[in-house]
């Protein structure tokens, strides 16, 4: 294949997360709850002809002009055409746009080496099914980056959907979609409010910490992991102002896990969007700051997001394709070097 496109979603976790870090589930077993997103990770690539003076062109925030993969600066894109199996013998270039900024707690780079390896593997005329990309995504960042990172974002991105994720102490995991119906699902979207609290951090800062203090949590970990179950038994019978509820207590837990789990900062937005009418929320990811998500009544969302003005407002539903390739171009052109 000449060049591929990859679209991976973003996700929002809702309950369970930290629970599924291997050293918390590996020895108590670990369950989320989570929905991909319709904001995406695009990833292209295609091989780059011998007309430029370089071999390899990456173009992420920095752009990357290299003699060689050694040298290519972002370890993700470096370590997947290693891993993948491209070396020098042929040029590539490859491309990142995504539709929310990076390191927010979206899933972000979990969603980039989901992406990165479906279109990788794509350009090789092979395709990989939702749970091999899911682990070879996992494999990539745990094991190759030595990332602090769960095994969730991975998953969500993988597959798509709104789904429970169990993770059982033999390193196996299974994905259970909620099955919700189309009214169900769509009255639940619009209880949803997402703000961008405007910075970003490099969440396995705040993930070391947490894994750390796993066992020294226990009792709190038990309790999320249990509000996984609660709340798909509420999204089912339609109870959402109960979901909104059962998320501020779940907030509650997490923000004591370990400081730096919330700041002065977010504590006052959290405050803001409660006292205009939220019932519950949480700031999505490892801690910090990021994104934060809001269940809301429609009545009360005028109010929330004057209250929040000063935060950008994302829109959001459910996305259910998963990782896909979106655009493939197959006949191949006399460039100095030939795919594999």
């Amino acid at each position: 294949m000449l060049m591929a496109i990859s679209r991976t979603p973003y996700r929002v976790s809702f309950f369970g997360g930290g629970t599924d870090y291997p050293p918390w589930f590996r020895r108590h077993g670990g369950a989320v709850l989570s929905m991909a997103i319709n904001k995406y990770c695009y990833i292209g690539t295609g091989f780059l002809p011998p007309f430029f003076g370089i071999r390899h062109r990456i173009i992420w925030s920095h752009i990357e002009a290299v003699g060689s993969a050694a040298e290519i600066q972002h370890p993700a894109v470096r370590a997947g055409l290693q891993v993948l199996g491209y070396d020098d013998s042929e040029g590539i270039e490859l491309f990142h746009q995504g539709d929310l900024p990076a390191r927010s707690g979206i899933g972000s780079s979990s969603a980039f080496a989901v992406g990165l390896i479906n279109v990788l593997t794509a350009m090789r005329g092979k395709t990989l099914d939702a749970h091999a990309l899911a682990v070879s995504a996992m494999d990539l960042e745990q094991n190759k980056l030595k990332e602090a990172v769960g095994c969730q974002d991975q998953i969500a991105s993988a597959y798509g959907g709104m789904n429970v994720i169990k993770f059982e102490c033999d390193d196996s995991f299974s994905v259970t979609p909620l099955g919700l119906d189309d009214g169900q699902r769509q009255s639940f979207e619009k209880w949803l409010m997402l703000f961008y609290t405007g910075s970003s951090r490099l969440s396995s800062d705040y993930a070391k910490k947490l894994i750390n203090n796993l066992e020294a949590n226990a009792k709190h970990m038990t309790r999320m992991r249990e509000m996984v179950g609660v709340g798909a038994e509420l999204l089912h019978a339609g109870k959402i102002e109960d979901f909104g509820k059962l998320l501020h207590e779940s907030w509650m837990l997490k923000r004591g896990l370990t400081n730096g789990t919330s700041t002065s900062t977010i504590d006052r937005i959290y405050d803001d969007a409660q006292r205009a009418g939220a019932l519950g929320g949480k700031l999505l990811g490892a801690g910090g700051t990021g994104f934060m998500v809001f269940v809301v009544p429609p009545e009360r969302q005028a109010a929330v997001a004057k209250a929040l003005s000063h935060l950008i407002t994302v829109p959001v539903s459910a996305d259910f394709t998963g990782s896909t390739i979106v655009y493939r171009k197959e006949e191949l052109l006399d460039a100095g070097s030939s795919p594999r």
